[in-house]
């Protein structure tokens, strides 16, 4: 249920028309589409340039969506599309997967302004999810809370940065009767 509406059975354009927006850990390649066009069709109203800038994209602009791109410019690639869509909610997958240190702290500003972490929490209208194996992105944003799944189900819930040591001690199994709990 997202603003009071199921959306199990959305296409994924009705998700992001309701204010969904998702960064895949393998989005594909697009022959044919410049990404600066992409995000003219994401929002036509976006500021092209602004966005680019803040992602040290500008060279990318008339290419071919993702074609070519290395692990972390397709990330950052990611997050031109999601800050010209501006979601309310927005998912990531694995936004530190095949990132280096220079392109990881921009993908982790570019998350802190999607949730509008430069904002007061009873300000913010907008949210994410996280996915990560590595936890090396809670190095450049603010999580507030975190969660490890094992098996399906949620065996640990509290501090980011304390599960994140929990798991380097203990590894993911050692969250399993995790002290974290909150």
């Amino acid at each position: 249920i997202f603003k009071e509406k199921d959306i199990t059975h959305m296409s994924m354009d009705e998700r992001a028309r309701l204010g969904i927006g998702m960064a895949f850990q393998r989005p594909p390649a697009i022959r044919g589409l410049r990404l600066k066009d992409l995000i003219t069709i994401i929002n036509p109203q976006a500021d092209t340039d602004s966005i680019l800038k803040k992602m040290d994209f500008e060279a990318f602009a008339e290419r071919d969506v993702n074609r070519g791109f290395s692990g972390g410019e397709v990330k950052r690639s990611e997050m031109v599309q999601l800050l010209a869509q501006q979601p309310d909610l927005v998912m990531l997958d694995e936004p530190d997967s095949g990132v280096d240190l220079e392109n990881i702290k921009l993908i982790g500003d570019a998350i802190n302004q999607l949730t509008q972490k430069d904002q007061r929490p009873s300000y913010r209208t907008k949210s994410g999810i996280i996915i990560t194996h590595f936890g090396h992105i809670l190095d450049y944003m603010k999580a507030d809370r975190a969660h490890v799944m094992l098996g399906g189900a949620i065996v640990c819930s509290g501090n980011p940065g304390e599960i994140l040591e929990q798991i380097k001690k203990s590894g993911y199994e050692g969250c399993a009767g995790c002290a974290c709990q909150a």
